[in-house]
């Protein structure tokens, strides 16, 4: 899709699964079920939606999902679905290889945001998946990473961003900062205290990654949040701010991790605000 003068790609990297009462906190089963059916042990279907920006300059991938560093217990255990390394299906979708990506950009750095930082070499040894890339994260988060607390410390991995911390290639960014003109990150409390969302604004058109804020289309509903959240409250503030706002004024929004219909608008009606599922033939230059 064209946003502007960029060239935008979903790139889905691989199905998984999470326990369906984490994912929805304490919204009754009989409730999320009927939008998410879970599997027989209690888990939903998910994915994880990158997203490549090409600017003319820059060549920019958002989030690298869930990696393929995995154990077969761990991939079993989180039902991962690959078809292939996330680096062949962006090249697949956009003809640009893994060598050619100069800006990795991390929301958070939960296994699933930034799994695909990192890949095994031919020998064993966790290396660059994008090796002529500057990776950016808030410093904020990566101090949280290094020293996470016993509720969240599961969610970091720190292969996926020491191996980058070595090779100079990761970079500690502010609250708020560009990462290329029109691409702006601004951290969002609430999953955590520095997890951050994406902006997009081009040629008078605004698309929002809202990272974990907003993880599915299910969660559109304000008070459907995740039981992950360190701060649910301050993530049921953000939303009451953010969705009336991208409905209003026509934003393209992505959940990064709906499974079928991640990129949606959002319009209001009886009953709340609900997703209207984008299709590639709606204008947005």
């Amino acid at each position: 899709m064209q946003i502007g003068d960029y060239s935008v790609a979903v790139i889905q990297d691989a199905e998984f699964r999470l326990d369906g009462g984490a994912m929805f906190g304490v919204v009754p089963r009989q409730l999320w079920s009927q939008q998410c059916p879970p599997d027989d042990e209690n888990r939903i279907r998910m994915n994880m939606n990158c997203v490549f920006i090409d600017t003319g300059k820059e060549k920019i991938l958002i989030e690298t999902g869930i990696g393929d560093k995995w154990p077969e217990k761990h991939a079993s255990r989180y039902g991962i679905d690959r078809a292939r390394p996330l680096a062949e299906t962006v090249k697949a979708q956009t003809g640009v290889s893994a060598d050619e990506i100069t800006i990795v950009v991390n929301t958070h750095l939960h296994f699933d945001h930034a799994g695909g930082n990192t890949k095994l070499d031919e020998v064993g040894n966790v290396v660059p998946s994008f090796p002529n890339a500057r990776y950016f994260v808030s410093q904020a988060e990566l101090d949280h990473a290094e020293h996470p607390t016993e509720r969240d410390r599961a969610s970091y991995l720190p292969e996926n961003w020491r191996p980058l911390m070595e090779s100079g290639q990761l970079e500690g960014r502010d609250e708020s900062y560009e990462v290329a003109p029109g691409l702006t990150m601004q951290t969002i409390a609430g999953h955590n205290r520095s997890m951050q969302c994406w902006q997009l604004d081009r040629g008078g058109k605004t698309m929002f990654g809202f990272a974990d804020l907003v993880p599915l289309r299910a969660h559109v509903r304000f008070p459907w949040i995740m039981g992950y959240d360190l701060y649910p409250v301050e993530t049921l503030e953000a939303k009451k701010r953010l969705i009336p706002q991208a409905a209003r004024e026509g934003w393209l929004c992505l959940f990064y991790h709906d499974a079928d219909e991640p990129v949606c608008r959002l319009v209001e009606g009886e009953k709340g605000f609900m997703p209207v599922p984008y299709r590639e033939e709606e204008t947005l230059s």
